[in-house]
């Protein structure tokens, strides 16, 4: 077989196994991806409140994605360049969809945006649920929808356009549904007509990828050709459009058969109800510890400013569930769950059964008052922050049941924010004396005093509906208990401070009961618990005489520590949790006890001093020494150290973009040492002339794997017709130094290194910028030569095992 008739096989553009995809077939396949992409993320629109935004960042996935697929199979790019392309592509746009709120105008990329999206890929999925519904769309929280999208819509677009098989680009489509649907509430987004719709999109592209593979010309197993039967191909073609509509039309019925059964009954769960926050309300002190201190050391201070407060309500601090003996505190697995707020503008309510009172919208600013429980109302459905990126407003926790809210980063002087409060109206005794007490979920509570739980059944006697018996424990407080906060300056008798088990003890057994909110509303909140009934310690603010109506909601009021107070709340069926004050009256002070009499005073006897005691000696003082300020102004380091670690983290994305590039360029030249130093003269020039054919491979040129050098070197002098004298010169020194008599001298391997460098400058000279940094960061000839070393190992072992 002459050279002229062997079969020829390209080095650089490797053998395509797959049709080219016409442009309509393509448009058809992106048409698709994007239909099937939008009904994966409606699964995740009551996650997202309804807002668009989510849908626009999954498309806009999808979209780049697409973009890097149809690119990565036009130009036929390697693993490597796709892969940076795609994470290029993923950060770029990112910043204009998925993290606008972080980007320079909106959509230039930021070093905050970019940490954003690196971060992201890790704990996006993280974050979308632990964060309570809905969402909202800052702090990253549009990441999940981009991310996921992007890599569906790349994912089927590489499988769609350079692998062969109709069906398999639905796989990470389908992927993309199961996130739609994992990631969602409980509440399914129009499940069944996504579902139909879903199936009968994808039925018909798979079709239509079928048909067109099956009548593809360059699938054929040979170049015959035939002459079609006119009537065969309308009968075929009836057939599969008769098959494809039947297809339809059972996965439509299956779904309608099905879906019923699936959505009946329970709600459904997903991923968030398995996933516990990574949060815990026992971490912070329980707002009730500081009572007494507000009372005493911040009874003047303004704690803080509030607006929009009706006549009679109240600021709500906390709800506390739980009791270990010590003190009252909230509960996690309480009444309800912490959350992280995504949206804080709007959360839903968790007294949903109370009926309807009056809504305000109460307006805070923070003074002297620090802490981590934020001042809202009853019932709370939006808080929203002057400034949502401060850290008080990105670490809010919510706990929707009991109306309590928490920031992990403390609320300090200046903060400002609005609650919009939908309180429920406060039902009569009339009302109540045809309810039971509600079936809430509550914390056990340990370390009761035995005598407190003997004292509740006491109190009660014979009191017989649920209303009577929680009045009869309130009033019982109201009318043998004194008023003292331990005020001494003021004129109040002594007070210890605490709600722990001794306190309470010594309380109730005392001649007469003597404490302030605190006490009171602990011990009747533990009796009721001790008898059954749902109760809990609720801490909030209230001014001790009320404005007149219509006198407060327009004009601020200032809150201060003596307008603290701690009440109680007893859940009835079908009313939601109701207040009750067991706290005697102020002016109810305690009687004084009777006068002891005095005792007889004794003599004092003078007593000798005390000897006097040898001074101290005290160590040496081994502390080290600080820096004072001139060694601090010369150090350099405390100037550039913050400048160096801004830099660095700004290097990050570019690191990892650069890496697989620098990859590439460290296994090419690592290849031209290997050549320059083989051991043999003469395979040292043969490496030079391979360095000439490995470029021309990177820069797209078609070489004849089985070619003499010399054909070679006319096919690259038409490739770059301004080396193609050097190349065709080169070719002829090669063969001459490899199979003439002899060894090349040393001499002649560098000039021929020397003159093949010179070559490679003039190839370069003649191509663009781009088609240079393409020809030098493409790991086409590399992976052609594994290829080639892969191939040649395997016939060497064939041949040693014959």
């Amino acid at each position: 077989m002459t050279a002229a008739s062997r079969p020829r096989t390209t080095v650089g553009r490797p053998a395509r196994t797959e049709p080219r995809r016409s442009a309509r077939l393509r448009a058809l396949d992106s048409a698709a991806v994007l239909a099937l992409t939008a009904l994966s993320a409606f699964g995740l629109h009551l996650a997202y409140g309804g807002d668009l935004r989510y849908l626009l960042a999954a498309m806009a996935g999808a979209v780049l994605g697409l973009g890097v697929a149809y690119a990565s199979a036009a130009l036929r790019l390697g693993v490597l360049v796709t892969a940076a392309a795609a994470v290029l592509a993923y950060l770029l746009g990112g910043g204009f969809v998925a993290t606008p709120d972080e980007s320079v105008a909106g959509f230039l990329p930021s070093l905050e945006s970019l940490r954003t999206l690196l971060l992201g890929v890790v704990v996006a999925w993280k974050d979308s649920l632990t964060v309570a519904a809905p969402l909202g769309t800052g702090s990253g929280l549009l990441v999940l929808p981009y991310l996921a999208s992007f890599a569906a819509g790349l994912a089927a677009g590489l499988v769609a356009w350079r692998l062969r098989g109709p069906y398999w680009p639905l796989l990470p489509l389908a992927a993309l549904f199961g996130v739609g649907i994992a990631f969602g509430t409980n509440e399914a987004f129009a499940a069944m007509p996504r579902g139909i719709a879903f199936a009968v999109v994808a039925v018909l592209w798979a079709s239509v990828r079928r048909n067109a593979a099956r009548t593809d010309p360059s699938l054929r197993a040979s170049g015959e050709t035939t002459v079609p039967d006119a009537a065969a191909a309308r009968t075929a073609q009836v057939r599969r459009l008769g098959l494809g509509a039947l297809l339809v039309a059972a996965a439509t019925a299956l779904s309608l058969l099905v879906a019923p059964a699936l959505t009946a009954g329970a709600q459904r769960e997903v991923l968030r109800d398995r996933v516990v926050p990574p949060f815990d309300p026992r971490d912070y002190i329980s707002p009730l510890s500081s009572f007494r201190s507000l009372v005493k050391d911040q009874r003047s201070d303004t704690l803080f400013t509030v607006t929009g407060l009706p006549e009679g309500a109240r600021v709500r601090l906390a709800a506390l569930d739980s009791y270990d003996g010590t003190v009252a505190n909230v509960d996690q697995s309480g009444s309800g769950s912490f959350a992280k707020v995504g949206e804080a503008a709007s959360l839903a309510s968790g007294d949903r059964s109370a009926t309807a009172g009056r809504t305000y919208t109460l307006g805070v600013t923070v003074g002297d008052y620090s802490g981590f429980f934020v001042p809202g109302g009853r019932t709370t459905t939006g808080i929203a922050f002057a400034d949502p990126g401060s850290p008080a407003a990105e670490g809010l926790y919510f706990n929707e049941a009991t109306d309590t809210a928490i920031t992990t980063a403390g609320l300090a002087e200046g903060d400002a924010y609005t609650v919009q409060v939908s309180e429920p109206a406060r039902p009569d005794d009339a009302v109540l004396a045809q309810a039971p007490f509600a079936k809430v979920p509550l914390p056990s509570v340990e370390g009761v005093p035995q005598v407190l739980q003997a004292k509740a059944g006491d109190i009660l006697g014979d009191s017989q509906s649920p209303i009577a018996r929680v009045r009869t424990l309130e009033s019982y407080f109201q009318k043998f208990g004194a008023f003292s906060s331990g005020l001494v300056a003021e004129g109040q008798v002594p007070s210890l401070s605490g709600h722990g088990a001794g306190r309470l003890r010594a309380m109730l057994t005392a001649k007469q009961m003597v404490g302030d909110d605190e006490q009171y509303a602990v011990a009747m909140a533990l009796m009721a618990r001790q008898l059954g009934i749902p109760a809990r310690v609720v801490m909030g603010f209230y001014p001790a005489q009320p404005a007149p109506a219509g006198g407060r909601p327009g004009q601020p009021l200032e809150i201060t520590g003596k307008d603290v107070h701690a009440w109680v709340e007893v859940a009835f069926e079908g009313h939601g949790w109701v207040a009750f004050d067991p706290t005697p009256p102020t002016d109810n002070v305690p009687i004084p006890p009777d006068p002891e009499a005095q005792s007889k005073p004794r003599p004092q006897v003078l007593q000798p001093p005390p000897p006097p005691q040898a001074p101290v000696e005290l160590p040496p003082d081994s502390r080290p020494d600080v820096l004072d300020e001139e060694e601090r102004e010369n150090d350099l380091w405390l100037f550039l150290g913050p400048i160096l670690a801004v830099v660095g983290i700004a290097m990050v994305p570019l690191a990892v973009l650069a890496l697989p590039l620098m990859l590439i360029a460290w296994l090419k030249l690592r290849r031209r040492r290997r050549r320059f130093g083989a051991a043999h003269p003469a395979d040292r020039v043969g490496g030079a002339w391979s360095e000439v054919t490995s470029f021309a491979a990177d820069a797209g040129a078609a070489l004849d794997s089985r070619g003499t050098r010399r054909e070679n070197a006319a096919s690259l002098g038409d490739a770059f017709p301004a080396a193609a004298g050097t190349t065709t010169a080169l070719a002829v020194r090669a063969d001459a130094a490899v199979f003439g008599a002899g060894q090349p001298s040393e001499d002649e391997v560098r000039a021929y290194w020397s003159d093949m460098d010179g070559s490679l400058e003039q190839i370069r000279a003649s191509m663009g910028f781009w088609q240079r940094q393409r020809a030098k960061y493409s790991p086409r000839s590399l992976v052609l030569e594994a290829g080639l070393a892969s191939a040649l190992r395997g016939r060497r072992r064939g041949r040693g095992r014959s």
